[in-house]
């Protein structure tokens, strides 16, 4: 969505991070995170004094009124030569950003700042290169941060960056893939969203997005001079109050996570995003957040880590009753399980283990996902989507809080859109991208299934087995010990391959011989 200029400025200011010797990619979207804060501050003072101008209202200031106290703001600092401008940014403006997050009731809560000035206290400026500090300062200076949707796409470019910078990319789902995910479950803006694990809040600032392009009219939808759409997302404005307050919650206790998560959701345009420091799995989250411990969220998004063990005198017991267990992975589920509402629906990433396991703790988890609930759909992930960075086999576990469950829908996803490589290049052409089929065959069965469609018809028309799409009785996975890896029940075709006859393949063999015979005696002959 961003014009190619923006794109090269970023690049190019990337770049110049890099050879100043700044390399960690987070560090790099972190500093440029603080810039992009410090100048939205101004700018929403500015907005403050122009409607106290019009309206001749006094007007609670962000930046004191004093000459100390304005030279905090970006309009007038950002012109100053680096070697001032560095000492500015580290001695006033950053300690500045603490003042903000420590203030109670005032700068902390106000309009438009959410929770990001919370996570401000420890900031701090690590550019130490002039040259690397004033190039920053004007790329950000000349972005088009009034723009709400051109600011989350700003963003999310530079957050792209994170999936080829080494170990820091296991923050990041692909964003297709959490597209899919959203798609799927169809989140409505009257809902409560969290990801209990948000890291730099892909699946909520998404989910923003996805609400926009959903609930724009034709009025509301734009093209730029490069093709480019734009959702306005004008229908939303009954629901702005709760999406800018109550909709969405995220998760994490890596607080360079929570700043950048932060601005990721100020960004798409969500003033009060409720990104919290929280370990989800702790039993101090039950202290901290009571309401948010159970029957809460409508809607659950993630993608949990993996391959992760907790000490057991640290975890929630409130989960351990549901599964017993050091394994993240299950108790992450358990914990969503808890978490949702009645009725409330979750898609979570979860390693194939979770699937098939044998361990007491997997059977207990996918038999209470079975009898307790409704486990609606899998969607087999192939192995390298993940990649560079995990090469295990994941799937998309699709559920509501709940009932029981009558049959689970399941889909063999071969191939999302890239390779399956550690290059993960995209893919051009017909066949490179099962997603989209994925989207539309469970919106056609979800249909079927909210119009009554009796059981025997939808088992007849998503019976067969040999198709990447399929559904399972509740009856055969209870048989198969609970078993939910989909080559359990995907039937395979075999084609009959005919082979000649191995008389007639030795009396050829023998042929070519005589012929090399021939043709070295022929050689020989020659010398």
């Amino acid at each position: 969505m961003l014009t190619g200029k923006i794109r090269t400025d970023i690049d190019k200011l990337w770049e110049k991070f890099w050879t100043g010797g700044i390399t960690n990619p987070l560090t790099v979207i972190e500093q440029i995170s603080y810039l992009m804060f410090a100048r939205m501050l101004d700018m929403q003072e500015e907005v403050a004094e122009r409607k106290a101008n019009r309206t001749g209202k006094d007007f609670e200031r962000l930046f004191p009124n004093t000459p100390e106290g304005q030279l905090l703001r970006w309009k007038k600092f950002r012109n100053m030569s680096g070697k001032e401008l560095h000492k500015h940014l580290k001695q006033k403006v950053y300690p500045f950003f603490a003042q903000l997050g420590s203030a109670e009731g005032e700068g902390g809560e106000r309009e438009g700042l959410g929770h990001i000035s919370e996570y401000m206290q420890d900031a701090d400026l690590e550019i130490k290169n002039e040259s690397v500090l004033t190039s920053a300062v004007e790329m950000v200076n000349d972005l088009p941060l009034t723009q709400s949707d051109v600011k989350g796409d700003i963003y999310e470019y530079l957050l792209s960056k994170l999936t080829t910078a080494g170990i820091n990319g296991q923050f990041r789902t692909p964003r297709h893939i959490i597209d899919a995910m959203i798609e799927l479950i169809a989140p409505q803006p009257t809902e409560v969203i969290c990801d209990p694990s948000c890291g730099t809040a892909g699946f909520l600032a998404r989910t923003m997005e996805y609400l926009n392009r959903v609930h724009s009219s034709e009025a509301g939808i734009f093209t730029d001079e490069d093709g480019n759409q734009h959702f306005t997302g004008d229908l939303l404005e009954p629901y702005r109050q709760h999406i800018n307050t109550q909709m969405f919650w995220g998760f994490d206790f890596d607080t360079t996570m929570l700043r950048v998560s932060s601005m990721n959701m100020m960004l798409h345009g969500v003033s009060g995003a409720n990104i919290r420091y929280q370990d989800s799995l702790s039993k101090s989250i039950k202290e901290n957040f009571p309401r948010q411990e159970q029957n809460f969220f409508d809607v659950v998004l993630a993608n949990p880590p993996f391959k992760g063990s907790l000490d057991e005198t640290n975890t929630n017991p409130d989960v351990l009753g549901l599964v017993k267990t050091k394994k993240t992975e299950l108790l992450f589920v358990a914990h969503i399980l808890r978490s949702l509402k009645l009725g409330g629906r979750a898609a979570v990433v979860v390693p194939d283990g979770v699937l098939f396991g044998s361990s007491k703790a997997h059977q207990q988890l996918r038999q209470e996902l079975l009898d307790n609930n409704q486990l609606e759909g899998i969607v087999s992930l192939p192995s390298g989507v993940f990649k560079p960075y995990a090469g295990v086999s994941t799937a998309i576990l699709i559920f509501t809080k709940g009932g029981s469950t009558e049959r689970v829908w399941f889909y063999d996803l071969q191939a999302d859109g890239y390779s399956l490589d550690d290059k993960r290049s995209e893919l051009k052409g017909e066949g490179g991208n099962d997603l989209p089929d994925a989207i539309a065959q469970w919106h056609k069965y979800r249909q079927m299934v909210d119009s009554n469609i009796s059981t025997n018809t939808i088992n007849t028309l998503f019976g067969d087995k040999f198709k990447k799409t399929f559904v399972v009785t509740a009856e055969n996975i209870v048989a198969n010990k609970y078993d939910l890896s989909i080559n359990r029940y995907r039937e395979v075709e075999y084609q009959q391959e005919a082979y000649e006859d191995p008389k007639v393949i030795l009396q050829r063999l023998k042929g070519l011989e005589q012929e090399i015979l021939t043709d070295l005696d022929e050689l020989e002959r020659m010398l």
